[in-house]
């Protein structure tokens, strides 16, 4: 049985720890709430892009870009977002349980963050580049992937790229998700949000023809490079929504178990001394009557 000292220096030591993560919670909530604004903020430009290119698309028939080839063979290449860090509950550890899926020998990795580096170095895995991103995810960040995925299809060192992260549903849901990037092929048309807001709908509502000055080549060149740009760039920013909710609900739980475990322990403490007490006024009185 513990003694009263090692009750007591328990209960100091999980208290210090209590103040750490109520401390890393406030911090992880700070940034939760401008991480999810920034998703949010980008979900309707990309939707917007999103129902521009499936209505353009189909009306230029002789259009063709060398991002748009179906290849019928080669390697599988799968972008890897996860966090620089740990303490965000099993936020990490479910994106993996996905990963791991991947036949090791037709799939390689691109690794954004670095637990998904070494997740992939544990897993024996074919790691071709790692990339970091900051907690405030920059557009410059998400290009550099971006260029570095399309150069690797149009060489053909991969036939296909996917995007495994996880996307962010709310602050208590975060599900892993498996977005195709290249090809692009049908591009579908997406909710703008959450909310049901339909600005494609409006953007293009009516068209049957479009003009394209200087030609359709040339602005449809340009616009799907910058299309598959800011689809990374928003996969990084649902990225940082999911690690920052995550990290702010495991601190949270993790202060209050911290707690309920000093409540226990001083239960126990209490119980000790008194205890204690008791048996001490039990051998005074023993003692006092044996003198009398």
């Amino acid at each position: 049985m513990p003694s009263l000292r090692d009750i007591r220096r328990r209960i100091r030591s999980i208290k210090s720890t209590a103040q750490i993560t109520k401390a890393m919670q406030m911090v992880a909530a700070a940034k939760m709430r401008k991480a999810q604004q920034a998703a949010l903020a980008g979900r309707p430009y990309a939707a917007a892009m999103n129902r521009m290119l499936a209505e353009l698309l189909p009306t230029v028939t002789d259009f063709t870009h060398p991002l748009m080839e179906e290849r019928p063979a080669g390697k599988r290449c799968v972008l890897l977002v996860s966090t620089d860090k740990g303490l965000c509950g099993a936020l990490n550890s479910t994106l993996f349980r996905e990963a791991i899926k991947f036949d090791p020998h037709q799939t390689v990795f691109i690794a954004a963050g670095r637990k998904a580096a070494q997740f992939l170095a544990r897993a024996r895995r074919t790691l071709l580049a790692e990339f970091s991103y900051k907690d405030n995810p920059q557009f410059a960040e998400a290009r550099a992937i971006s260029r570095f995925l399309q150069e690797g299809f149009l060489r053909g060192d991969f036939h296909r790229v996917d995007v495994l992260f996880m996307n962010f549903i709310s602050t208590l849901v975060q599900r892993p998700e498996l977005l195709p990037l290249l090809p692009l092929g049908e591009i579908r048309s997406v909710s703008a949000d959450h909310t049901g807001a339909d600005l494609g709908t409006e953007l293009l509502k009516g068209a049957t023809e479009f003009l394209f000055e200087p030609g359709a080549e040339r602005v449809l060149g340009a616009l799907l490079p910058h299309y598959i740009n800011f689809r990374v760039y928003q996969v990084l920013l649902e990225a940082k929504a999911s690690e920052h909710s995550a990290r702010m609900v495991a601190m949270k739980n993790a202060t209050e178990n911290a707690n309920q475990l000093v409540k226990d322990l001083t239960l126990q403490y209490n119980k000790l001394r008194q205890a204690g007490i008791t048996k001490e006024l039990l051998e005074i009185a023993t003692a006092q009557m044996a003198l009398s």
